[in-house]
């Protein structure tokens, strides 16, 4: 498999008032195309600010980050913008949903800002990115209608809406209950088999960390260990055994 994303002594320094913070103190990582990678780590371990630069949110202080071979600190804010909105799609453990905006609306708004497509085409696409989610049925309902975990399935089906390549996803069930967490992993786990997009997913829980191929834990800006998921989660196994929901 050919690698699509390495990163070469990473360092992010940030100025907080006159103190400077390392958040990340030197990173060197690989991700093959078509990987599951999950990061794990404490609060302030450097995750977060991983994903930001590796989604070209950021930039580091110094380091290399190569995209499909590109070094990313040549690319100009155009051509960074387009990395984001074809190649990357986000979910982020917040949604980032309009709120009083239906879940239809929601799913074609990276179809606006890419443009070139009519109204009628930008339907047929969010329609078919929400079916995928299991949420065709829920496209004319305002987000603030929908569950927690049928938003984050809206969110999943924005992220992909343009066919990326690599999906980042940072803390994608920190609101969710349990069995709504298994749904939301089924539906990651789903997209990496069928559709091959390396999946890299940001999570404090280790248990939701197992349903990657491979784990990369941080601490203190650097990794502290990397290596193949033993025994690997799958969630549509999980779903098929959990006992059935008892009506009040």
């Amino acid at each position: 498999m050919p690698t699509v994303i390495t990163v070469r002594n990473l360092v992010k320094t940030y100025l907080v008032g006159e103190v400077e913070v390392r958040a990340l103190r030197g990173v060197n990582l690989e991700v093959q195309a078509g990987e599951f990678l999950t990061v794990t780590g404490p609060s302030g371990s450097g995750k977060s600010t991983f994903m930001h630069i590796i989604g070209c949110l950021d930039r580091p202080t110094s380091g290399q980050y190569l995209l499909d071979g590109q070094d990313v600190s040549r690319m100009s804010k155009d051509e960074l913008a387009n990395v984001r909105n074809h190649k990357i799609g986000f979910v982020f453990q917040g949604f980032n949903l309009l709120s009083r905006t239906s879940a239809l609306d929601n799913v074609e708004l990276p179809l606006l800002y890419r443009g070139g497509l009519t109204m009628a085409e930008r339907h047929k696409l969010a329609l078919a990115a929400l079916e995928s989610v299991g949420l065709k049925d829920r496209a004319g309902h305002h987000t603030n209608q929908l569950s927690g975990g049928q938003q984050q399935r809206v969110a999943i089906a924005r992220a992909i809406i343009n066919q990326p390549s690599i999906l980042l996803a940072d803390e994608p069930t920190g609101n969710l209950d349990t069995k709504t967490s298994i749904e939301v992993m089924g539906i990651f786990q789903r997209m990496n088999r069928e559709r091959n997009i390396t999946v890299v997913l940001i999570t404090h829980e280790h248990d939701i960390a197992e349903y990657g191929t491979r784990t990369a834990a941080f601490r203190d800006g650097v990794i502290t260990a990397d290596h193949a998921v033993a025994r690997r989660r799958l969630a549509e196994d999980e779903l098929r055994d959990l006992p059935p929901e008892i009506d009040e």
